[in-house]
């Protein structure tokens, strides 16, 4: 049994030397925002958002500008129909073309399209604003990520001084029973708080890694990366003192500087314009438009000649000399072929000419009732303020407490840091006198090896309390507006 522990231990202990020394690639809290900020997945669908709405703003902008469209119709017709360039009916087969440019532009439409311009702009703003809201708020996770990883790396720290603790106790107390001291039931009472001691340092492990692959899933990092976070020298970390983060301050600072507030406020303006436009429903609108236009037609055949074959009576007559003459007409055969392809388009150019065509003139468009769609949406546009409004304040409300919240959890953690500088003095005062009590022969090293183990753990958990004092800390400067950096 005892053999099997120290083995087991001894296999915890060279697999985290093991990783310690694989994991090359050191990563501080600063590379780790970084990275998020160019490979988060929320990140980057708020950055698409963002191109998008800077498109509606180009829309908009050149909306104002009036519209031009050409077409042109080629093709042929059959049967009984309309000579385009006559506007008779004919059967004969025609080759056709028709050519139109028209032109449109809004002239007067109540400043609807000046406040499609601004709802776009608004929004567009809002989008840019809201990448620096999740990007914020991604990297106050992460900050949390990477803390939860540095408080786990400290608890294999504490474990590992546990378990050689632990073994020193059971070396000793092992040899006192094999020199009859101590009964057989000390030494199997020992082994079993350190097979306890050494499921808490693998419990330690398995959640160091569990907080790395949080660490990596926030910045978007693939898992079988190398990785390390790099834990800087907390005496070079710059803290403002916190009797200078009052919170009713911060609350002040961050309404004009946090992201969030930004948004809300763009979201109403952008519902104040909507308002106007939603308005200008209830008004005419008044238009010009233009266009020019000709048409070419050609039959499929033509006649290539005539001959004049006899005559016939018609029912009219001609007087002459009092005298009654009726009228013969010639009796004419003509003669025809079919046209090819190239032929179709003899006289193109100048039926063009002379069918060209131009219109100009106004349009204005009275609404008199659309089933109270106008009335509708300008009610609607009217109570989507109120909702950015009320969006807005619960916003305010929630940064409010976030702030409130942060600023005692950073007292609560001055305090637990407090703490554990008496518990490392009154540890240090417990080595000095143990190992003066060691030199002097008045006490065992077993005793020595404890108290110097018991320092190491209080200054390992002053140093946990002074990492997340400083996170603390750190969160109410980025609440002043100054980032998430250690």
């Amino acid at each position: 049994m005892r053999n099997l522990l120290l083995l087991l231990v001894g296999c915890f202990t060279f697999t985290g030397q093991i990783v310690a020394q694989g994991s090359t690639d050191k990563w501080n809290l600063q590379r780790c925002v970084e990275y998020a900020a160019k490979n988060n997945i929320s990140v980057k669908q708020a950055d698409v958002q963002a191109r998008l709405a800077a498109l509606e703003v180009e829309r908009t902008k050149l909306s104002q500008y009036p519209s031009a469209s050409a077409n042109t119709n080629l093709g042929t017709q059959f049967g009984r129909s309309i000579d385009p360039t006559t506007n008779l009916f004919t059967t004969t087969q025609l080759l056709f073309q028709q050519i139109n440019l028209n032109v449109n532009a809004t002239v007067f439409n109540w400043g609807a399209l000046k406040a499609d311009r601004q709802i776009a702009g608004f929004n567009a703003q809002a989008a840019l604003a809201d990448i620096e809201r999740i990007t914020n708020d991604v990297s106050l996770s992460i900050a949390t990520f990477f803390l939860q990883v540095v408080a786990a790396k400290q608890q294999i720290a504490i474990a590992e001084v546990q378990v050689g603790q632990t073994q020193s106790q059971l070396g000793f107390t092992r040899k006192r029973v094999e020199a009859g001291a101590l009964p057989e039931l000390s030494a199997a009472e020992i082994e079993a708080q350190l097979a306890r001691d050494s499921t808490s340092l693998v419990s330690a492990k398995a959640s160091f890694q569990q907080a790395v692959i949080q660490l990596k899933a926030a910045i978007n990092l693939d898992m079988s990366v190398s990785f390390d976070v790099e834990i800087p020298a907390v005496d070079n970390i710059p803290l403002q003192p916190l009797g200078e983060l009052d919170p009713a301050f911060l609350y002040q600072l961050a309404l004009n500087n946090q992201p969030a507030q930004k948004v809300g406020d763009l979201r109403i303006k952008s519902a104040e314009a909507s308002i106007k436009r939603a308005r200008s429903a209830f008004y005419p609108t008044i238009a010009a438009f233009g266009g020019m236009g000709s048409n070419f037609a050609n039959a499929a055949t033509t006649i290539t000649g005539a001959n004049v074959i006899g005559t016939r009576p018609t029912s009219n007559f001609v007087t002459v000399n009092n005298q009654n003459y009726q009228v013969f007409q010639p009796d004419i055969q003509l003669t025809s072929s079919k046209r090819n392809f190239f032929q179709m388009w003899n006289g193109w150019g100048g039926q063009l000419e002379q069918n060209f065509r131009q219109n100009f003139g106004f349009n204005v468009q009275i609404p008199i009732f659309n089933a109270g769609s106008a009335k509708l949406g300008y009610e609607r546009s009217k109570l989507n303020l109120r909702t950015a409004q009320i969006s807005r304040q619960q916003a305010d409300l929630t940064l409010q407490q976030n702030i409130y919240q942060a600023h005692t959890n950073a007292m609560a953690a001055i305090q637990r840091f407090h703490a554990s500088d008496k518990s490392v003095e009154a540890s240090q005062k417990a080595y000095d006198y143990a190992r003066k009590r060691f030199e002097a022969g008045l006490s065992n090293t077993l005793d020595l090896i404890t108290n110097q183990n018991n320092l190491l753990r209080a200054k390992l958990d002053r140093l946990n309390n002074q990492f997340d004092y400083i996170f603390r800390i750190k969160l109410l400067e980025f609440y002043k507006g100054q980032g998430i950096k250690l």
